[in-house]
Parts: C-alpha cells; structure tokens; sequence
C-alpha cells in the first residue's frame, strides 16, 4: 500500500507528464499552418482537377488513389496500402513519439452516371462517371491538411501519430466499414473529416443508416412471341417485387426510405428475359429498422420468384451506421472554421454559378451566402443522405464540417455539382476545408481534455453494452459491384 508522501509524488509526477489544454493555437502557430496550406494552393488545385478528370467509380479508383499516396509520400509519409481487402485503400501515418492517434478521412470515389464538363450547362462528357459529390475535393483537402499538420509538428516537436485513412467506395460500398470491423480504428483518439457542400458549417447531425443489395432473378428464356409459355421471366419477377415493395411502404415505420434501380431488365423485346437485377437501398436512422425493413423487402423478392416460377439470389452490397455526432469535438471545428472564415468568388466565378442557379428551382440561397459561417449545433434528425463515416463515428470520436464547394441550391449528385467540383469554385471551398481540417487537428493534439471529453460523449451516445457489428456482415468487400451489368 502507498503511504502519503509516495501519493503526493505520483500526484506531482502526474502533473509534469499531463500536457495542458493549450486551447486555440496561438496566433503565430495558426498563420503558420494557414501560410502552408496557401503555400500549397497550386498543388492543391491541380491534385483536386485531376482527380475530377480520372472520375474513377467505387473500388476502381486506381488513378485517383495512387496520386493522393504520391502526395503524401513525398510529404514523409509511411505508406500502407491495399488496407481491409481493398487495392484502392490506404492507410499513411506520420509518428512523432508516443501522443494522441488523430486521423484524417480521405475520399475519391465518383459517381456512376454523372460525366459532367466543367461547364455551367449540361454536358456529357461521355466518361463512366462523375464528381457529382466533389470527392476530388474531399481526399485532397485532407490529404493537403494533413502535410499542413506534419509539417507543424516537426517544427514545435509534437508528439502523437497523424494518419490519413484513404478511403475507396463512399457511395454504395462502404469501404469504411470494412475498415472499421478489421479494427483499423482501434487506437484512433479522434477522427476527422469533412464533405462538399453548399454552405459552410461544422453543425454536427445524425445521418440515415442503410442496407444496399441487389437482387438477382433467374428464370427461362424462350421466344416472347412463339413460344411464351415456355419461359419464365425474370423481369416479371423484378417488377412483382417492385409492386409488393411499393405496398409495403404504407407499413414500415415512419422516415424509413426504400429506392431501387433496375440495372438489368433484358437485352431485347422479343427474348423472354432470363437474368434480371435490381439494386436496392433501405434507409433509417435507427440501424435496428434498416436491418427489419431490408428483411421483408427480403421476403417479397422470395415472394416474387414463387409467382413468376423464377429464382432469386441477393448480394448485399453495403451496410453503413447512422452518424454519431460529437459535440466536444464540433465546438474545435467550430472555432477554426470561424477562424478561416467565408469563401469570396471572383466576376468570373460569380457569373458561372448564376448561369448554374439559373438551372435551379427559384428560391433557393443567394449566392452571397458562400461568404458566411452558418451556426453550429446538434440536429436531432437525419439528413437524408448515409456515409460510411457513420461507422467511424461508432468507434471513435468523429467530427466532420461542410464547405461551399457548389452553388447554393444546388441537389446532392447532380450535374450541377459535378461541373463545380471541376472549378475555382470547388477549389475554393476546398481551401477552406483544408485550413479548418488542419487547425482543427493541431489544436487536438494539444488538447487531451478535450479528447477525454469526447470520448465520454462518445461512450454516452452508443448506449449501455454496445457492441459495433457492422451492417456489411462478414462478406468481404464488393470490388465489382460498379462492373456489374447495369452498374455503370
């Protein structure tokens, strides 16, 4: 047993070893790191383009990732790639001692269906896909954020490990939460990340969880004209399923979304179709109704090949958590947003998103509205949208923000946002993120109280006796589910 005098010592001991709070960062350290991040604006801008020009799909993004590794590694970066089955996954790490663990999220993917000019009207340009939800933007301003911080905690010798996690297949894939139940996270203290959008913000709100798959209906073909009754189509099959599935919405619990695409209907009229898909998406924000709903969306697809004398097969897809949000840790974000402030579009840039907005339903936010800092706070309801963030923020302490990167008004994955996303416009927001993505980090590994709170929060928000089981089962991830028929 201790006796007094060895307790007052370690008490003392304690004190010396415990960083404290410093707060802010003083204003010296913050031009500094803002200096850097201006520093790097041309490669910043030219990294952001030419990912929007690969426009690489979930799990294919080659190009896109190999760029953002070749940033980093130049940087002085350790590079891990391929990370939780993923080729196009990553994971780059800069340890300076023992310290907080802080991670920045990176994304890349495009969006199948959305080949955009950078042009304010709508212009294919004939490729896969497209930045519809200006992920060039998003994995370089952390990848960029992140050489601001290494570089700062060289400096002044700062002590911890800044990782930048590349994270392949947002949309659809859930390349995250492969990440996430291989236990990639594990020792992350916080984790950081920001998105594209048409407002600048560190609101913190919980978003939809969701169940993605497709259903795969196999039946007999034959001669649709000679010989029906010799086959069995796996079209009827799909559009039975659809028509039970769009009954079933009057019975599903409030705010839940369900929404489908049929990506293989047949190749032609007269040939009985015998291979049929359609992918679907079920949404909540309650993870528990996602996975009942998807269950008896489930029992009409087995309902559907019973009718029509077809069989069915799923392949789920995806899987993602509803977000959890941090309020310690948006209060940081806050702060340095404010600090970096609103973004000014020059006379050329004005005059593209007008002709943008003139494309737009009537009244939406001025445009002006770029240049404000909109106020922080907790939403109690879903977005509409999912991330696989959301799993990162299950785990550990996650706090995001948005920037002005489109025009105001416009709609999430549209060809609006594609054309932004190739322009001074994207670039700009993504200035602004890369500024607040830096400081934000820089000040947590000066700030263990604050990490202590938010991991108090965290274990209050995930309720007694959690457990992660993630939404994506034990499959491993889907690398052709954008090759699929259909897909793109």
């Amino acid at each position: 047993m201790l006796n007094k005098t060895s307790l007052i010592a370690l008490a003392a001991a304690a004190v010396v070893a415990a960083p404290a709070h410093a707060g802010p960062l003083a204003q010296p350290e913050t031009s500094e790191i803002l200096a850097t991040v201006e520093g790097d604006a041309k490669p910043i801008s030219d990294t952001a383009l030419q990912i929007w020009k690969f426009a690489e799909l979930g799990y294919l993004e080659t190009q896109s990732s190999a760029l953002l590794q070749q940033r980093l590694k130049g940087a002085g970066f350790a590079i891990t790639p391929g990370i939780a089955g993923q080729p196009t996954a990553f994971v780059a790490s800069f340890k300076n001692g023992s310290g907080p663990v802080i991670a920045l999220l990176a994304e890349y993917d495009a969006l199948p269906g959305l080949s955009q000019a950078a042009v304010p009207v709508k212009q294919s340009l004939g490729a896969a896909g497209g930045h519809g939800c200006g992920h060039n933007l998003f994995g370089t301003a952390s990848t960029y954020a992140a050489i601001a911080v290494k570089e700062w905690m060289v400096k002044h010798k700062i002590q911890g490990e800044l990782r930048v996690y590349g994270t392949p297949a947002e949309e659809g894939g859930s390349g995250k939460a492969y990440m996430v139940r291989d236990g990639l996270f594990r020792d992350v203290d916080t984790a950081v990340h920001w998105h594209p959008g048409n407002a600048n913000s560190a609101a913190q709100s919980p978003s939809m969880a969701n169940i993605s798959g497709k259903f795969r209906f196999h039946g007999i073909s034959s001669h649709a004209s000679g010989a029906p009754d010799k086959g069995r189509s796996a079209l009827d099959a799909v559009e039975a399923m659809n028509a039970m599935v769009n009954l079933m919405r009057e019975h599903i619990p409030d705010r839940t979304r369900i929404h489908y695409a049929i990506t293989n209907g047949g190749k032609a009229p007269n040939v009985v179709p015998a291979e049929a898909e359609v992918y679907y998406y079920v949404r909540h924000q309650d993870p528990e109704v996602v996975r009942s709903v998807m269950e008896r969306v489930k029992k009409a697809a087995n309902g559907a090949a019973m009718g029509t004398e077809t069989t069915v097969d799923f392949e789920q897809t995806g899987g993602v958590y509803s977000m959890l949000p941090n309020e310690a840790l948006m209060k940081v974000m806050d702060r340095n947003l404010q600090t970096v402030g609103g973004i000014q579009w020059n006379s050329e840039e004005l005059a593209f998103a007008e002709k943008i907005r003139q494309t737009l339903p009537a009244g939406g936010p001025p445009l002006s509205s770029v240049g404000e800092i909109e106020p922080a706070k907790i939403g109690a309801d879903a977005l509409g949208g999912s991330t696989d963030v959301s799993d990162v923020s299950w785990v550990t302490p996650t706090v995001g923000l948005t920037t002005a990167t489109f025009v105001p008004g416009s709609a999430g994955h549209s060809w609006q946002n594609a054309a932004a996303a190739g322009t001074t416009i994207g670039v700009k927001g993504a200035m602004v993120a890369t500024k607040a993505l830096a400081l934000t980090t820089a000040e947590l590994f000066r700030s263990p109280d604050v990490i202590a709170a938010a991991k108090q929060e965290l274990t209050q928000r995930q309720g007694p006796n959690f457990a992660y089981k993630a939404m994506i089962g034990d499959r491993k991830p889907p690398l052709d589910y954008r090759k699929n028929p259909g897909a793109e």
